[in-house]
């Protein structure tokens, strides 16, 4: 069964781990795909690589800044051109700041909320008039095990994170009427480049961490992308019809 056959769906930050493995669970099971990510991100190398993978999956690829607001305008206005119609809005995009917050800054306030929090409230804004005439619309915002678990060192991005759940209830308020439903899921330990990346420059590669055991979850691994990526198909179909103004934690039991 093909769940999102016939519909269209919007993911941000399709260039990354969560996005792509997103991305690719939704052409697999029938959606139309518009991939927005940063013009310098790898955005045409995923896309190519899904065209190999689902040959007649519908991909269109959008290059634009999301930490601007106009970013919003020209994604949504480029899907509808292209497709005619729009069902799904996952927001996906962020960037992170490390760093105790009394030494944060406003310029690093404003990159962390401008991607991390308002380029949702943005994307939303701009999609909801196609997803309340679709009839079935869904918007599913990513974001973090750490918007109810912050840690130190990254309270710029948590607080954005948690920000993005107090929207999401809000915006399930508003658009239940319309028809539209709006959830969050909460990644927690998610194996994606950026980690891959990093634990290449302290001289560790991707096998080593999948084969570590660690302490952040009950489970004491690391997530595969694409355990993030069902949750989120699941959202964004008809059998999650009854679901609306949830979170859902996709973090393997963290430990708080």
């Amino acid at each position: 069964m093909k769940r999102l056959e016939g519909r269209t769906a919007v993911i941000t930050g399709a260039a990354g781990g969560i996005g792509s493995a997103t991305a690719r669970l939704f052409c697999e099971h029938g959606a139309r795909v518009a991939l927005v990510d940063l013009p310098e991100s790898p955005l045409g190398e995923v896309a190519a690589a899904l065209r190999a993978e689902t040959p007649d999956a519908d991909i269109l690829e959008i290059a634009c800044d999301l930490g601007q607001e106009v970013g919003a305008t020209q994604a949504i206005e480029a899907t509808l051109a292209h497709f005619g119609t729009l069902d799904v809005l996952v927001n996906n995009a962020g960037v992170r700041a490390y760093g105790p917050l009394a030494d944060a800054e406003a310029h690093s306030w404003q990159a962390i909320l401008s991607v991390n929090l308002l380029a949702y409230a943005f994307l939303a804004r701009e999609a909801l008039p196609a997803l309340r005439r679709s009839g079935r619309g869904s918007i599913i915002n990513v974001s973090s095990t750490h918007a109810i678990n912050p840690r130190a060192g990254m309270g710029q991005y948590d607080a954005a994170k948690a920000g993005v759940l107090s929207m999401t209830r809000t915006l399930a308020f508003e658009e239940a009427a319309h028809g539209v439903r709006v959830n969050a899921v909460c990644p927690g330990l998610t194996l994606t480049p950026f980690h891959v990346r990093r634990a290449m420059r302290e001289g560790r590669t991707e096998d080593d961490l999948r084969g570590e055991r660690v302490d952040h979850n009950l489970q004491r691994r690391w997530a595969d992308a694409r355990e993030v990526a069902w949750p989120i198909l699941w959202l964004a179909g008809d059998e999650a019809s009854f679901v609306t103004a949830s979170t859902l934690m996709v973090d393997g039991g963290t430990r708080t």
